[in-house]
């Protein structure tokens, strides 16, 4: 074991503060990494708080991580030290059951090892996430970081980025393709970019219409106010494909009446309890669905792709000791889009 610098709560009630945290020894299939920088996710926030129940204390969040590797396992072939490397929202998985078999460890069927708040597989001992100086991980969870990709700016991709990224995806957006991205925030500003470099025309649907602009600067060709009610009305029928990214309780109907026949209302937010009559689906052979994470090979295709296309969030750094404001901020949606925390503060 060794002991490294972190911040964390102790408590759903207290706030966050530095403390220290062990990382274990290194496992032959093991890979140290320094941490330079690490993003910060609403989730963070709602485990912090306990707002989703099962918070372990004392925690230590953050699960978009980008750094250095500092040293291997006897075993690892694909790292060394000094490789630009990244860690996102899991650390590991059983990698024996179908789900992992076809890449998608997010949904392994004994369930991933969560990057923070979860228990390693092997001794049971408690994860501690990305607001730490370093991190301890197997290899198979390490992905690379592309020398085109600001280290810094990339964090966010790890939770925001491959969480709009692996419905576009999975439902073939592209060139040709329709598409509406409901909600402007850390996942939303993704689903837009994402969308228009993938070739598909965006729609940006909010409820704020102080965002047009921003909204085009990322790369939608239109903005559509969904407070709106003759906007809304002359929009029916115009989508193949809606992204809803809001991570609070909503009603979706409205989103379905914009769907084409046969399109996809993909939710990627946590929002609880829907309402929902099912005729907004059968008018139109209609899906509603949802998409968590993605898998390690699609996240690093997604590290790529930025890297190809140029792609990065909007991020504002912070220091360490600005966390606590930050999840103020966070929660008055005062942030554009993206904090990340950098690590040389701590």
């Amino acid at each position: 074991m060794t002991q490294t610098a972190a911040w964390g709560t102790v408590a759903a009630d207290q706030p966050i503060t530095p403390m220290a945290i062990d990382r274990r020894a290194l496992r032959d299939d093991d890979v140290a990494i320094a941490i330079q920088f690490c993003g910060v996710c609403h989730s963070d926030l709602h485990q912090a708080r306990n707002d989703w129940g099962g918070s372990l204390y004392p925690l230590v969040p953050g699960h978009e991580i980008a750094g250095v590797v500092s040293a291997v396992g006897a075993g690892v072939t694909g790292f060394k030290p000094g490789d630009r490397v990244a860690v996102g929202c899991m650390v590991d998985s059983c990698l024996e059951c179908e789900p992992c078999r076809d890449h998608e460890e997010q949904y392994c069927e004994r369930g991933m090892t969560g990057t923070y708040n979860g228990k390693d597989r092997r001794d049971g001992s408690p994860t501690y996430g990305g607001y730490s100086k370093s991190i301890v991980v197997r290899e198979e969870f390490v992905l690379r970081v592309p020398d085109a990709l600001d280290l810094a700016r990339a964090a966010p991709l790890l939770c925001a980025g491959i969480t709009s990224y692996s419905p576009l995806r999975q439902w073939g957006v592209g060139p040709g393709s329709r598409i509406g991205v409901v909600g402007l925030g850390g996942l939303g500003h993704m689903g837009v970019k994402l969308g228009a470099a993938l070739g598909a025309e965006v729609t940006m649907i909010t409820t704020s219409p102080g965002k047009a602009a921003d909204a085009r600067a990322l790369g939608a060709s239109d903005v559509l106010i969904s407070t709106d009610d003759a906007a809304m009305q002359a929009a029916l029928g115009r989508f193949d494909f809606i992204l809803d990214t809001v991570p609070v309780r909503h009603d979706v109907q409205p989103y379905l009446k914009l769907l084409k026949r046969d399109g996809s209302l993909v939710i990627v937010g946590a929002i609880a309890k829907i309402e929902l009559h099912t005729t907004f689906l059968l008018g139109g052979r209609k899906r509603l669905s949802g998409s968590g994470i993605g898998g390690i090979r699609e996240t690093q295709e997604l590290l790529d792709f930025c890297a190809e296309k140029g792609i990065l969030p909007d991020c504002e750094m912070i220091r360490m000791d600005e966390i606590n404001h930050a999840y103020e901020r966070m929660e008055r949606s005062d942030v554009k889009y993206r904090f990340v925390i950098d690590m040389a503060t701590l």
